[in-house]
C-alpha cells in the first residue's frame, strides 16, 4: 500500500483514545489495508513501531520494527509488566528530533488478534517491551511526554514549542 505520513504532537488524533475493531470487521479490506499501510510505515529506516492513529486513523492496531522482527497487531492490551520500572531514554515519531528519560517497565506482554481474529502475543524486553508500552500508551490516547516526570516534562513541552513543525 503506502508509507502514510506521521502526525505530529498536537494533532487531536494523537489525544483520543482509539476504538476497538469491530470483529465483524476483521478480515475486511479495510482492516487489510491499515495493517498494511501500518507495516509499510513501520519498515521507513529507525522507526520501532507505529500506532495507527499516527496515521490518522482512530482504531486499536500498531506495527513493530525491533530486532529485524516486523509485524502489527490489533485490539492489543497490555496484559503484563514485570520488572521496577527503568529510566529510558525515548522518542516518538510525533515528537520528531526529541528525547527524554521515560520510566518504562523492562518487561512487557501484549495481547490480541490479527487480520483474521487469531490471537496474537507479543512480549519482550529492551526495546521491544519499551515499544509495546509506548505503542499501546498511543492508542490510550497518550504521547509519552505527558508521561514524564512534571520537571522533564515541563521542559519537553517548552522544546516542543520551539520547534519548526510545532504549530
Amino acid at each position: 500500500m503506502t508509507v502514510r505520513p506521521i502526525r505530529l504532537f498536537g494533532d487531536p488524533v494523537l489525544r483520543s483514545p482509539a476504538d476497538p475493531i469491530r470483529p465483524e470487521s476483521l478480515g475486511s479490506q479495510g482492516v487489510r489495508d491499515l495493517v498494511q499501510d501500518l507495516v509499510d510505515t513501520v519498515k521507513e529506516p529507525g522507526r520501532a513501531g507505529v500506532a495507527a492513529p499516527q496515521i490518522g486513523v482512530g482504531l486499536r492496531a500498531f506495527s513493530y520494527n525491533v530486532d529485524g522482527e516486523v509485524g502489527y497487531v490489533l485490539n492489543p492490551e497490555v496484559v503484563e509488566v514485570s520488572g521496577e520500572p527503568e529510566l529510558m531514554e525515548e522518542g516518538c515519531l510525533s515528537v520528531p528530533g526529541l528525547g527524554y528519560p521515560t520510566r518504562r517497565h523492562p518487561y512487557a506482554k501484549v495481547r490480541g488478534v490479527d487480520v483474521d481474529g487469531n490471537e496474537v502475543v507479543l512480549e519482550g524486553t529492551g526495546l521491544m517491551a519499551e515499544a509495546l508500552q509506548h505503542e499501546v500508551d498511543h492508542l490510550d490516547g497518550t504521547v509519552y511526554v505527558m508521561t514524564l516526570d512534571p520537571e522533564v516534562r515541563r521542559q519537553a513541552l517548552r522544546d516542543i514549542r520551539a520547534q519548526d513543525w510545532f504549530h
